[in-house]
């Protein structure tokens, strides 16, 4: 396959690689302390990190968190990033974040 089909594909040198990522909050939370734990999430762990998050939940979050640019690939460091920034939050629990994978190919074998 040639290089602009490969990059147009996302294939090859050109994959692009992203992580599941699932916790639960406190369920006897107040709404306003539920939207904090969301928003802080999002904006702490998630954006000021360069990532953006496909996903979202009430107590149980679950999605996918991927590169916030048109072309490119989250790294170990971003879910390790994204992992310290949960643990750090004793209102998170049961957190399970997923390997690298392929943020384009190959979800239906789960």
């Amino acid at each position: 396959m040639k290089e602009r089909l490969r990059k147009k594909r996302r294939v090859g040198e050109f994959q692009e690689m992203g992580f599941e990522v699932s916790f639960d909050i406190q369920k006897d939370l107040t709404v306003i302390e539920k939207n904090t734990i969301h928003e802080d999430f999002i904006t702490q762990a998630v954006e000021a990190n360069g990532l953006q998050f496909g996903g979202g939940g009430d107590t149980h979050w679950k999605g996918f968190v991927a590169l916030n640019k048109s072309r490119g690939s989250v790294t170990l460091h971003h879910r390790e990033t994204v992992r310290r920034w949960l643990e750090e939050n004793l209102k998170i629990s049961n957190i399970r974040i997923g390997e690298l994978r392929d943020a384009w190919y190959g979800w239906d074998s789960d």
